[in-house]
């Protein structure tokens, strides 16, 4: 049994803490019937090979993998080379490449079904680009994913929304891309509570009418798109927004605060009357989400919430403002689960968040069945206290 450990308040007091819960046991299956469900999958460095972590990490590949390896074991697709795998924050195209590259291998060996990242991130940030320079990196990124046999996800731009002056702008871009692509891609709508840089993304800030603008793109090229998905953090814009999509148009929710309500049916009838998934925090809490989709699956409605629901303050903890920084939370929980040997990251970004804050990460896991070796985490979380100056 798991012994107590002190943990940290936000106000610096310390705190006695035993792990009590149960941990959930997800065992393999195939992918769900009722849901498309998508793990946003995180990328483990090698610390010890390693020399600039700031500006040339090294990736530990049989880490990596094996995460990914996992995540499709448990029913879910992998959303590879993402925000969550630190793209844009330190993992730079020719890496998110090769992991793309990587990744789409090892699914096509089990059967499993992966879709990745194209963007414009080669590009030189800092500099002003023409529309024309932001389609051609867009058309680049789409032609190496093609080429490895992987799908795409359209992944939003930070060059293309320092470029755009105006929806037409986008609708430009978005159409020429769109008529390139060799499969119906997903669509990526990133707020700016994830990234900054994307304020006033589809030709302006007023979320409502930008809706409107990306609602214009999908239906003029709705053949060429398989979904979008949507991360605003905004359940009752995302339900809208869905029942105004195309038929056979998916929603992705991305909302890491709402996505056990924005999965489930919400009783309006017609196709666009719940959404599938493609989420960060799936990575983290991967167990309870493939029970409780297989329980949605079996028609079990009680139990998907009852597996669901204790994940949600989970997840509204690790996705807490500043939002961008839920990688140091999701990578967290990937070590004190045994599943990578450090708790290192791209950049530094495990020091990202605060010691109080992973303490409550730590009490929010246990209290949703998160922690698989709850010994196993205890030991970790106190041998990483101690660094921080709690004997």
């Amino acid at each position: 049994m798991p012994t107590a450990l002190q943990l940290v308040h936000p106000d610096g007091s310390i705190h006695s803490y035993t792990p009590t819960h149960p941990p959930l046991a997800a065992p393999p299956r195939s992918p769900f019937a009722t849901r498309i469900a998508y793990a946003a999958a995180h990328v483990v460095i090698d610390p010890l090979r390693t020399t600039q972590p700031l500006t040339h990490p090294v990736v530990d590949w049989d880490a990596t993998l094996a995460y990914r390896e996992y995540l499709w074991s448990l029913g879910f697709g992998v959303a590879e080379a993402m925000d969550t795998a630190q793209r844009g924050m330190g993992l730079d195209w020719p890496l998110a490449l090769e992991l793309i590259q990587r990744s789409t291998a090892a699914a096509k060996a089990r059967g499993a079904i992966v879709a990745s990242g194209a963007g414009t991130d080669h590009l030189p940030p800092n500099q002003t680009h023409s529309l024309e320079s932001v389609t051609a990196a867009y058309l680049e990124q789409c032609e190496a994913i093609e080429a490895a046999g992987g799908r795409i996800i359209l992944m939003a731009s930070r060059a293309l929304a320092a470029t755009a002056r105006h929806a037409d702008d986008y609708a430009s871009v978005y159409a020429t891309v769109l008529s390139q692509v060799r499969h119906p891609v997903i669509l990526h709508w990133l707020g700016p509570m994830f990234d900054p840089a994307l304020e006033g993304y589809w030709g302006t800030p007023d979320l409502s009418v930008a809706m409107q603008n990306c609602l214009t793109i999908i239906r003029d090229h709705k053949e060429k798109i398989d979904g979008i998905k949507i991360s605003l953090l905004d359940a009752e814009m995302e339900v809208s927004m869905r029942r105004q999509l195309p038929t056979g148009v998916r929603m992705y929710t991305g909302d890491d605060f709402n996505y056990d309500r924005l999965i489930l049916d919400d009783g309006s009838g017609g196709e666009q009357n719940h959404s599938d998934a493609l989420l960060g925090i799936f990575d983290a809490i991967a167990p309870a989400a493939s029970l409780a989709l297989t329980a949605l699956d079996a028609g079990d409605i009680p139990r998907y919430h009852s597996l669901l629901a204790p994940t949600v303050p989970l997840s509204r903890h690790i996705f807490a403002a500043p939002t961008q920084f839920y990688k140091t939370g999701v990578v967290f929980l990937a070590w004190l689960n045994g599943f990578q040997s450090h708790f290192r990251m791209i950049r530094g970004a495990e020091s990202a968040r605060a010691i109080p804050h992973l303490c409550e990460l730590f009490v929010l896991a246990d209290r949703a069945g998160i922690l698989r070796n709850p010994e196993m985490a205890t030991q970790r979380m106190t041998s990483f206290l101690l660094t921080a100056g709690v004997a």
